[in-house]
C-alpha cells in the first residue's frame, strides 16, 4: 500500500508540475501575443508590478515604470513588437512560486533569445524579469566586436567614473 501511495504522490507531482509548465507557457504566449496586437494594458497586467525588462543593448535596463513610458507610444500606434516563438524551454521547482525559463524567438531583428522569470501570485503568474538578447552566431563575434568596440569603451569609461 505504501508504494501505491508514493507512486499516486510522484504522479500527481509530475502531472502537477506539467499543467505549471502549461500555464506558465500560456501566459509567455499571451504577453507575446498582447505586444504583437499593442494590446498594452494585457501586456503590462502579464509583468509583475516591479517587473523588470532587460533590452538589447546595453543601456536599457527598464524597471516596470520606466518600461511602460518607453514602450506606451509604440503601442499607442498600434504596433509594438512581434515576437514568434521557435523553442522554448520553462524550468519549476516543485510546488515553487518561483520558475525560470530561455526561448529562441524569430524577431524584427533576427533570431533573439530570451530568458526570464516568473512569479506565482494571487492573479496567476507573472513575468518578473525578461532578458532579450540579439544572437550572434560564433563566426560572426570578431566583426560584431569590432562593430560596437567604441560605443562598448565609452559606456565603460561613463560606468567607472
Amino acid at each position: 500500500m505504501k508504494k501505491i501511495t508514493v507512486f499516486v504522490f510522484l504522479l500527481f507531482s509530475i502531472t502537477l508540475s506539467a499543467q505549471e509548465k502549461s500555464n506558465i507557457d500560456k501566459v509567455l504566449s499571451q504577453w507575446h501575443k498582447a505586444a504583437a496586437e499593442a494590446n498594452f494594458d494585457e501586456y503590462f497586467d502579464l509583468m509583475t508590478k516591479d517587473g523588470v525588462f532587460i533590452g538589447t543593448d546595453a543601456t536599457e535596463n527598464w524597471q516596470n515604470k520606466d518600461f511602460r513610458a518607453f514602450s506606451k507610444p509604440y503601442f499607442d500606434r498600434g504596433k509594438a513588437w512581434n515576437f514568434k516563438t521557435l523553442e522554448r524551454k520553462i524550468y519549476t521547482e516543485e510546488n515553487s512560486e518561483i520558475a525560470w525559463f530561455d526561448e529562441l524567438l524569430a524577431t524584427q531583428m533576427g533570431i533573439c533569445r530570451g530568458s526570464g522569470v516568473l512569479q506565482k501570485t494571487n492573479d496567476g503568474w507573472k513575468i518578473a524579469h525578461y532578458v532579450l538578447s540579439i544572437t550572434i552566431p560564433n563566426e560572426q563575434v570578431e566583426a560584431t566586436t569590432k562593430l560596437k568596440k567604441e560605443f562598448d569603451q565609452k559606456l565603460i569609461d561613463s560606468l567607472n567614473k
